[in-house]
């Protein structure tokens, strides 16, 4: 098949405008194009009053390889390639010895999902619960019920990506299409087809949670077995190998080859790896707000009287802007239409997040606005510095919310101006258990506040409204990404413990529900390829 690149159309063009564009654009006659099939549609919408639509489209055609050689200079017509996913590797039936995967999220879901799938018969354990227990002890969080510092936004079957937007894109490279097996199984696990094709696919809470299950059901169905309610307490390393698993249950699991993929959250895990001796070093990450606007204000801004377009759907933006005082200020994880939602995971600390359904269609925007820091520069003292004052940041965000688990919030319009706010304007918290109305600076360090105040009036220039007086900050935002980093050598396994797999998030190694899975799968291919070569050996 043929792949045509950057073909633009209206955003309201007819059915037959697409064919009739590939016909034009290959100068051939109806009958010798066979068939095509959408890959991907973008939009363009840097003119509001003209938006277009932008395809990448796989074409069957009569004369591939003539067209090919006359196309030969344009880089927009090139063979499509093979994205088919192909297996390393095959378990024998002998096999002695079953890996393990520690932690179901989207890394160790898919990590798992691929070793089941090459007959690998993976052990997984989770420290939380089964997806639909734990949305139970999510919800009844959110209305005041108390925190199960073992079952929440972040930990449980189908991590932190669960309770989120669902994002389905990356700036990664991918040059191997890991990103379409992770699509793929998706969709055959209930996801819509649309993301095959959207050029930024999202799912949302309720469709992930169906999904995740009949992942799972898969796992166990190809042998591999799943532990729910289970933690990894310690490690046993000999000579720089991993031999075996102590777990939360008191039982000795032997393990020669586990995947460690726990998230960016499981900060007493971090703690017993850099206690064990594994090598663990702090990384950069970003501390802020979520900020809340009408969607309604986001739409018009971005598409003007396509605003409502079904094909658009729910407007996003992508901002950043570098601050006078070396900063770099950004919206990061931006939701449309979404939620606001308490993503605690420890006692007496407040951390916030941001949510969306499919359909995206609550009444506001909402995003992360967010300073970067640096070990160097933010917390030089220790690996897990940047944990100690997430740490710090998040219990004063309780303590100032009231010590109930209520978020501390400023009006954007007061924020700017430094004052403290008493009362909401035309736009409501989506934040539950619910909000203090306070001054922001008592929550984050000032150089924090300075960038953003910096910001928000340079972000208005891009997004009219962005400053708007009665817009809300709610706080407080430390999990942009993990803080530490598990280093890894060309093989994927930990620099100084063989057979430990750092992977995801957690380990420094994605961001987000694709690169996450993406991750996985390399870390499933690479130790189930030791684990043959292992076996040859003996």
């Amino acid at each position: 098949m043929l792949r045509l690149n950057e073909v633009k159309l209206p955003l309201n063009h007819n059915e037959e405008a697409l064919p009739a564009a590939l016909l034009l654009k290959l100068g051939i006659a109806a009958e010798d194009m066979l068939s095509f099939e959408v890959f991907k549609r973008a939009y363009d919408a840097r003119n509001k009053t003209d938006i277009l639509l932008i395809y990448i489209v796989d074409i069957e055609v009569v004369n591939q390889t003539e067209l090919l050689t006359q196309f030969v200079n344009d880089p927009h017509v090139r063979e499509t390639p093979d994205m088919t996913y192909k297996f390393v590797a095959q378990a024998p039936q002998n096999l002695s010895s079953r890996p393990v995967v520690i932690g179901l999220g989207p890394c160790g879901l898919f990590a798992a999902l691929i070793l089941a799938q090459m007959g690998f018969k993976p052990i997984v354990l989770e420290r939380g619960k089964a997806v639909r227990e734990r949305t139970k002890d999510v919800f009844g969080f959110w209305r005041n019920k108390p925190l199960d510092t073992e079952s929440n936004v972040q930990f449980g079957e189908g991590g932190a990506g669960t309770f989120s937007d669902g994002k389905l894109y990356s700036q990664i490279k991918d040059r191997k299409h890991y990103g379409r097996k992770v699509l793929n199984e998706f969709v055959a696990a209930g996801a819509p087809d649309e993301i095959l094709y959207v050029s930024k696919p999202h799912i949302g809470t309720f469709k992930l949670v169906n999904m995740v299950e009949k992942m799972r059901a898969q796992i166990t169905e190809l042998g591999g077995e799943i532990r729910f309610g289970t933690r990894v307490d310690k490690l046993d390393i000999q000579e720089q190998k991993l031999k075996g698993l102590h777990l939360s249950s008191d039982e000795y699991l032997a393990c020669e080859h586990a995947v460690l993929a726990v998230g960016h959250s499981a900060r007493d895990t971090f703690e017993m790896l850099h206690e064990q001796g594994v090598y663990v070093e702090a990384k950069p990450f970003s501390i802020g707000f979520r900020i809340e606007h009408e969607q309604s204000m986001i739409d018009e801004s971005r598409f003007g009287n396509n605003a409502g377009n079904p094909i658009l759907g729910a407007a996003d933006y992508k901002l950043v802007h570098h601050c006078k005082n070396g900063r770099s200020v950004y919206s990061f994880c931006m939701c449309p239409g979404g939620t606001v939602v308490a993503a605690a995971s420890e006692a007496g600390r407040v951390v916030t997040n941001g949510m969306s359904q499919y359909s995206r269609h609550e009444r506001n925007a909402n995003s992360a606005i967010v300073v970067g820091i640096t070990p160097e520069q933010d917390y030089p003292e220790h690996p897990l510095a940047g944990i100690a004052l997430q740490r710090e940041l998040e219990e004063l965000a309780y303590k100032i919310g009231g010590e109930n688990y209520h978020a501390p919030a400023q009006l954007i319009g007061d924020f700017l101006q430094g004052k403290s706010s008493e009362q909401l304007g035309k736009v409501n918290s989506s934040y539950t258990p619910g909000i203090t109305l306070t001054d922001l600076s008592k929550v984050v360090p000032s150089f924090v506040i300075e960038a953003i105040q910096e910001a928000i009036p340079a972000f208005d220039k891009k997004i009219k409204g962005f400053a708007k007086a009665d817009g809300l900050l709610t706080g407080v935002e430390t999990r942009t990404s993990s803080p530490i980093c598990i280093k890894r050598g060309k093989n994927l396994q930990s620099i100084n413990t063989g057979g430990l797999y750092p992977a995801g998030e957690g380990a420094g190694y994605a961001g987000g529900i694709w690169s996450a899975g993406i991750d996985g799968i390399k870390v499933a291919e690479a130790l189930a390829l030791d684990m043959l070569s292992q076996s040859q050996i003996e």
